[in-house]
């Protein structure tokens, strides 16, 4: 390759919540125009068939307590690579605006000079729950909708939690599996023991799981249906349009009328 003749760039592309078939034309458009893929770890390998068979591709992804390069390493491999190869798509799971450091990743190659663009994808944090047909906003139910990451960069749980808990908004938290006894609490704080919940794992992929509760009950469905990383904890009277909730809510209001 004669990287001379190559214009450094960096396109982040978000490939959606896991389903190869979830990422946009436009992100498999782009992806066949690279140099170099650095992919995450929720991406599909699947994907990479849609890159240059001479396209060099690597690994970068991070899961919790398992990092392949720490984002330090992989700012800077972005800005090598751009150098040397050309064009870097970066690879990223759900949407890359969206609890996935992207806009780091542009602000340090626009700090080379290098050009950048980005294709938007499809977010777990909404295409996972209306998977499981669990509407974000339902009229008359739910007016809005948060996204909030589970905890921050200190590794404690994020202070909007305790907020969201306040309002009558359906929440959604990304990341947020292993802070769940603490979030329950947070919420049997607010008075909401019996507030619906769904904890989805591996949503949109062949091995997904769902855990439908209220909080009162949820770590013990999580413990029963075996639910792990990565999830998405859906929290909010809409998941009450579930099919499995019916059953769940009539059980608990004949367990506390005895």
């Amino acid at each position: 390759m004669n990287s001379t003749l190559k214009q450094p760039k960096l396109t982040l592309i978000g490939a959606g919540p896991g389903d190869p078939e979830l990422i946009t034309l436009k992100g498999i458009k782009t992806l066949a125009t690279a140099d170099v893929v650095l992919y995450d770890a929720l991406i599909s390998e699947d994907l990479l068939r849609f890159a240059p068979a001479g396209a060099k591709k690597v690994f970068v992804g991070k899961r919790a307590g398992d990092h392949a390069y720490s984002q330090r390493q992989i700012n800077d491999l972005i800005v090598d690579f751009a150098f040397h190869y050309g064009h870097v798509v970066r690879l990223k799971g759900g949407d890359p605006f969206v609890f996935g450091r992207g806009y780091e990743e542009i602000y340090h190659a626009e700090s080379y000079n290098i050009e950048t663009a980005v294709v938007p994808g499809i977010s777990s944090s909404i295409s996972v729950p209306e998977l499981e047909k669990i509407p974000l906003t339902s009229r008359g139910v739910s007016e809005s909708f948060w996204v909030i990451t589970g905890t921050n960069k200190k590794g404690e749980l994020s202070a909007d939690i305790f907020t969201a808990a306040q309002s009558n908004a359906t929440v959604i938290i990304l990341m947020g599996t292993r802070k769940l006894d603490e979030i329950v609490k947070v919420y049997k704080d607010a008075g909401k023991r019996d507030w619906p919940v769904a904890i989805i794992q591996n949503g949109s992929l062949p091995d997904q799981k769902i855990a439908v509760g209220i909080i009162e009950t949820i770590q013990e469905v999580v413990i029963e249906k075996q639910i792990g990383n990565p999830a998405v904890i859906v929290i909010g009277e809409v998941v009450a349009e579930h099919p499995e909730f019916h059953k769940i809510r009539e059980l608990y209001n004949y367990i506390n009328n005895l």
